[in-house]
């Protein structure tokens, strides 16, 4: 017997009797199977690989900045061993593309009103995000413009750095301010800002009373509301439509803003949701510039995976201490001995405790009573959890990501 290709039949060819037809076909069904499941793993692979391709290749590496701050390796911090990093976070407010060419004409410079100084420990338990004022007056070294002149070394405005000479120029004045060794930078713009809220479905905010402000093109009532794309913008741009109007209580809405888009990205509903995950990682590598170090999936990926399983309440947001500058209260200085006391804590990768104010001026006060040996009773108020912690651990004012729940 021959089958359908004229081939005789094995089992008849050697002898035996012919195979039943139910026996056949279940032979070819198997061989069909198998070679279908031989195909979907091919077909996965390469859809995988095609995925990883395209993600790795969406980031932007800042080679310019890399072969600035190469030039100037001897003066910068040395780099700390251990396994901690710090990382400059910065916005850029570029209205150069489609995205962001609404928010104004473009002028060809960049400045950069949001600069966050990312610290993350050695032992991946923690992690600290450190708001730069954009007022801060500093000293800002010499500096390679876009058009190829350089800039004097001078005492100015921090946020013009940005401006002179972009991320490399940031990285430089960050470092001669608290003698912090940069380890990588990302620079996000407003298009990829509001691609990565988007892609997260949202983040959930808290409003104590109304917000107007047309210059950040917003209007929000009070209340518990979840902000996407353009209103998220707002949200962390705006200036002159809440409060006093001040650059502090600007910062202190972009620390709340990221606190609850960390829980929304650490949250089953999007780590371990494909739908939501695949769009995050899309816009993040499209929405962000970052050192060679940096610009790779593989490079992100290292990054993510030591930070995705912090809890919230160790994911700490505060600014660095600074009052108004004496000889102009429009502008800051450093308040001292606290920014460098929380410098230090930084470079030598020690634990600090945040609080809010009144609870972070408590323990400060129980600290200084026990290293005095006094007796006297807490201050009214402050409660026993505020004198709690331990003497030689510095607290600052701040918050964490445990504490932007909507209440």
């Amino acid at each position: 017997m021959t089958d359908s290709a004229g081939i005789p039949d094995a089992t008849e060819a050697a002898g035996g009797s012919p195979e039943p037809p139910r026996g056949r076909r279940r032979r070819l069904l198997l061989r069909w199977a198998g070679a279908g499941v031989s195909l979907l793993v091919l077909a996965g692979a390469g859809t995988g690989w095609w995925l990883y391709r395209k993600l790795d290749g969406n980031i932007t590496e800042d080679t310019s900045a890399a072969s600035e701050l190469e030039r100037f390796e001897e003066e910068r911090p040395t780099p700390v061993g251990g396994g901690s990093r710090n990382i400059l976070l910065i916005g850029s407010d570029s209205r150069s593309g489609s995205d962001n060419s609404r928010y104004g004409r473009d002028g060809g410079t960049e400045r950069s009103d949001t600069v966050i100084l990312l610290h993350l420990p050695a032992d991946r338990r923690s992690a600290t995000a450190v708001s730069i004022p954009r007022d801060l007056m500093t000293d800002v070294p010499s500096c390679l413009m876009p058009d190829g002149s350089r800039t004097v070394e001078q005492f100015a405005q921090f946020n013009w750095a940005f401006q002179w000479g972009g991320a490399a120029c940031t990285i430089r004045t960050v470092e001669k301010l608290t003698g912090i060794r940069i380890d990588h930078h990302m620079v996000v713009d407003f298009g990829g800002f509001k691609k990565m809220v988007n892609a997260v479905g949202g983040v959930e905010v808290c409003l104590k009373q109304p917000m107007n402000d047309p210059e950040a093109r917003l209007r929000l009532p009070a209340g518990r509301q979840t902000l996407r794309g353009e209103q998220a913008l707002g949200f962390v741009r705006a200036r002159y439509g809440m409060g006093d109007g001040s650059d502090t209580e600007r910062m202190d809405r972009q620390q709340q803003f990221l606190g609850a888009m960390v829980k929304k990205v650490q949250s089953n509903g999007v780590l371990l949701n494909p739908g939501r995950l695949y769009p995050l990682l899309d816009a993040a590598t499209r929405s962000v510039t970052t050192d060679p170090g940096l610009a790779s999936l593989r490079g992100l990926y290292e990054l993510v995976r030591g930070i995705r399983d912090i809890p919230t309440d160790q994911v700490k947001f505060l600014t660095v201490p600074r009052r108004p500058y004496a000889a102009d209260p429009n502008r800051d200085e450093l308040s001292q001995p606290d920014a460098a006391r929380l410098f230090q804590q930084l470079r030598a990768d020690e634990p600090l405790t945040v609080a809010p104010p009144a609870e972070a001026e408590g323990r400060e006060r129980g600290a200084a009573r026990a290293e005095a040996g006094s007796a006297e009773p807490s201050p009214a108020g402050t409660g026993a959890a505020a004198t709690s912690a331990p003497a030689d651990v510095p607290t600052f004012t701040g918050t964490t990501a445990g504490m932007t729940d909507c209440r």
